[in-house]
């Protein structure tokens, strides 16, 4: 018999499903007896429990469970018969006019929505570039020079300067009281590096080892504490001990440390700037995909399925509680987390998602095994033992669906900017590598 569909509001469908109740009760009398032949009872020996024990003990959840494969199994052949894309579960409600013996009931539910994209060649895209300078190689090889220095203490009458490693006691009041965490002995900081707030800063550099200081110090509106933001402290710092840094040179010695092969400056650098290239490759990327996708959902027309926001709203709330246990917070999984804060990012998702499915449907972008095997081999790269971390790819199904989730959006950006309005930009590298 044809299935009918009735249309609620635009993508809101309802079907009407009947089961025979003989069905279901022949259903549930052969899993009860399937049932018996292991439950256990007291007084009785495992197989031997009667019939009426069973039914009286089991009957309402296996009765249940009959009822919820029946209405799933009916469900899906109507909906298959009628040829829908069901997003989300359907809410299924008994009826009350069933013919006799029969059950009826309807079942309401979303399908997906129809997908009009525009014309791609009106959709205006800022594409970013960047390139790694010589400047950028200098700062990287001074930062692996900062992360191999040592210190070593000061004369006794050298004062401290940037660069020094200071080590101090220091106690803060606000109205003559000492605050919570304004107070610490054999405190240790690098001065010069934005480690403390810039005027304790000012204030330590020119001490020496032994002598005190008192001095005012006003904390940001914007402080981190909100305890004390905008207030104003008393602060006494004795400085205990003074460490001049030492920067290693950069020599053959400093590139053979850091695993240079070669172990020569030039092997050094350009092992740098290869590094650095790789990074900024995959930051521009990042970029002009997201740029992509903006004028995607810009230029698509689509009513968006209430189900499916729904279902990737809590699927927020569960990354967010993910996040909370990894910062350690307690009891973070009870964490009461309101779904609706996520209603708009999941919104948006959900109709990326479906737009660009259906752009990778309509002009085959589907990710080929070749573009797989070369992304899995790109990532490696970065990696000691790359041919380790291709197998490791490889072997994992969850971990292969990532890459081929990637490969398909890059498939995508290069197919809008192959259509679209491109203008072109130079980025800085430091303004690139300063981006979230």
């Amino acid at each position: 018999m044809a299935v009918t569909v009735e249309t609620l509001e635009k993508l809101e469908r309802r079907i009407t499903l009947t089961l025979a109740a003989a069905d279901i009760n022949s259903e549930v009398e052969t899993r009860l007896k399937k049932l018996a032949r292991t439950v256990k009872a007291d007084g009785f020996r495992p197989g031997k429990v009667p019939m009426s024990v069973v039914a009286q003990r089991y009957g309402y959840s296996v009765q249940y469970e009959v009822m919820n494969d029946k209405l799933g199994q009916a469900f899906n052949a109507a909906a298959n018969e009628a040829q829908l894309r069901v997003a989300g579960m359907p809410n299924i409600a008994q009826k009350d006019d069933a013919p006799e013996g029969q059950m009826a009931f309807d079942a309401t539910f979303e399908v997906y929505p129809e997908v009009k994209i525009g014309d791609l060649a009106a959709a205006e895209v800022e594409r970013v570039s960047s390139e790694v300078t010589e400047e950028a190689i200098d700062k990287t090889v001074e930062i692996l020079r900062k992360q191999r220095r040592t210190f070593a203490q000061r004369p006794a009458a050298e004062a401290a300067a940037d660069g020094d490693r200071v080590t101090i006691d220091f106690e803060g009041k606000i109205d003559g009281e000492t605050f919570a965490g304004g107070k610490a002995e054999g405190f240790q900081f690098l001065l010069g590096e934005g480690q403390m707030l810039e005027a304790f800063e000012k204030a330590v550099r020119g001490m020496k080892a032994g002598e005190s200081k008192t001095f005012p110090l006003a904390f940001p509106e914007d402080y981190h504490g909100k305890d004390v933001a905008g207030k104003e402290a008393d602060f006494l710092v004795t400085v205990k001990k003074i460490e001049a840094q030492h920067l290693p040179e950069v020599n053959e010695a400093f590139a053979k440390s850091l695993g240079i092969k070669d172990a020569t400056v030039e092997a050094l650098r350009a092992d740098i700037k290869k590094n650095l290239e790789r990074e900024v490759k995959f930051r521009v990327l990042a970029r002009n995909k997201a740029a992509v996708m903006d004028a995607l959902v810009g230029a698509a027309e689509l009513d968006i399925p209430k189900a499916l926001v729904a279902g990737e709203a809590e699927r927020l709330v569960e990354g967010a509680r993910e996040d909370l246990k990894k910062r350690g917070v307690k009891d973070a999984d009870k964490v009461d987390i309101p779904a609706d804060m996520f209603t708009a990012q999941a919104e948006r998702r959900v109709r990326l998602g479906l737009v660009v499915s259906e752009l990778v449907r309509a002009n085959n972008l589907q990710a080929k095994p070749e573009q797989l095997q070369a992304h899995i081999e790109e990532l490696s790269q970065s990696y000691e033992k790359p041919a380790e971390v291709v197998r490791w790819y490889l072997s994992d199904r969850q971990r292969l669906a990532e890459v081929e989730a990637i490969v398909i959006e890059n498939n995508v950006t290069d197919f809008v900017l192959a259509k679209a309005k491109v203008s072109d930009k130079a980025l800085p590298f430091d303004e690139l590598m300063a981006q979230a």
